[in-house]
């Protein structure tokens, strides 16, 4: 009886562990867990093309994570995607000519914003945009103009 008890014990405790388990790992691969907006300041950047960018995803510089996107929206004047940068205030020396691009990173295609430091001495302040913004690259484009050139080659040598 108590052999049986006990094993009724341990199954339920490995239950709620593995739960626990797995609500910890759907916080990390969502990118739920880590970075705040508390202590963060924001910045803007205009891309023609956004890709699959989404809200929440990472801001890196030389590949260490400082910031999140906090809100991307749509510009009806120039119809571009506005995207609002979080960054942490610990990296507050960031130079006003830095530029930004949309990557991919991964095997799943997660796209973040990576920024590259320019060189000039005045610094980003909450507010500021980015002037230099390179849009993401999109894959069917990518694929189309590579089919494109392909079929315009073949045509080329029949001729």
């Amino acid at each position: 009886m108590i052999n049986k008890r006990w094993v009724e014990i341990a199954v339920g405790g490995f239950v709620v562990i593995s739960l626990a388990a797995m609500v910890m790992l759907a916080m990390k691969v969502s990118n739920l867990s880590a970075f705040s907006a508390e202590g963060a300041y924001e910045v803007e950047a205009h891309f023609q093309n956004v890709g699959g960018l989404k809200v929440r995803a990472p801001v890196t510089m030389a590949g260490v994570h400082i910031g999140r996107v906090a809100a991307i929206e749509l510009d009806s004047q120039r119809f571009d995607a506005v995207v609002k940068l979080a960054i942490d205030e610990k990296f507050n020396r960031i130079p006003l000519d830095t530029s930004a691009a949309v990557f991919t990173a991964g095997l799943l295609g997660e796209q973040y914003v990576a920024l590259e430091p320019g060189g000039e001495e005045k610094t980003l302040k909450n507010g500021d945009r980015i002037r230099i913004a390179q849009s993401a690259m999109v894959m069917e484009q990518i694929l189309g103009q590579f089919i494109f050139n392909a079929a315009a080659g073949d045509k080329d040598k029949k001729n």
